[in-house]
């Protein structure tokens, strides 16, 4: 069966297509997530979201999405999205995947074996919250995919000051969101908006996109 997908598309086709999926806890179209797939849309990119299988069900029977399935669940929904697109004639070239938080994450351990165009992580949970002991970043350091990684500067689960510590991959660029936290949204009295800082995630991810 297909997974169902929602598409946000560009004014002038044809464009570079970017797939991306949710987090743990709120699906592919919650509004902070449809307002960004706007904006990369709005840029020149097509943007397919989907949602994986645990969150299709919590939200058929209308209870809360937890937990999610299995990471090799996971993988496997990713999986076959791609091969889905690419029978609908988008071939894993052509393509870029990723996604926010655990979505992300679950990209970046397929990435170098689907060989996509490239992949882009918001708000990549390097570690669990606030422990940044807990990290696991070697997959990471030896990622071949072209990657970028669109990060709150204040990131509970990757702060701007412990993941510049960290040996990434040359095939790893970091877009640094000011003052942001998990969901990109500065503190008021930074001088920042969380409407500006979508703006900038869109724009880094678009160019990215349609410059790779």
């Amino acid at each position: 069966m297909e997974t169902p997908l929602v598409w946000n598309l560009p004014p002038s086709p044809p464009a570079p297509t970017l797939v991306l999926t949710h987090g743990a806890g709120a699906s592919s179209t919650h509004p902070n997530t449809t307002n960004l797939a706007e904006l990369i849309a709005e840029r020149g990119v097509r943007v397919a979201r989907f949602d994986f299988p645990y969150m299709r069900r919590a939200n058929a029977e209308g209870r809360r999405p937890w937990p999610p399935d299995p990471e090799d669940v996971l993988a496997a929904a990713w999986i076959q999205v791609i091969q889905q697109l690419s029978e609908q004639g988008v071939p894993p070239n052509r393509l870029f995947i990723g996604g926010r938080s655990m979505g992300g994450r679950i990209a970046s351990y397929i990435a170098d074996a689907v060989e996509p165009a490239g992949m882009v992580c918001i708000s990549y949970p390097f570690h669990a919250p606030k422990n940044p002991a807990s990290a696991i970043t070697i997959h990471l350091q030896q990622l071949a995919t072209p990657t970028l990684i669109v990060q709150g500067e204040r990131d509970e689960y990757g702060t701007r000051e412990e993941v510049e510590e960290y040996e990434l991959s040359p095939a790893v660029q970091l877009c640094w969101i000011p003052d942001g936290n998990h969901g990109l949204i500065p503190r008021k009295r930074s001088g920042y908006t969380e409407e500006g800082n979508r703006e900038r995630a869109a724009d880094a991810i678009a160019e990215f996109v349609r410059g790779s």
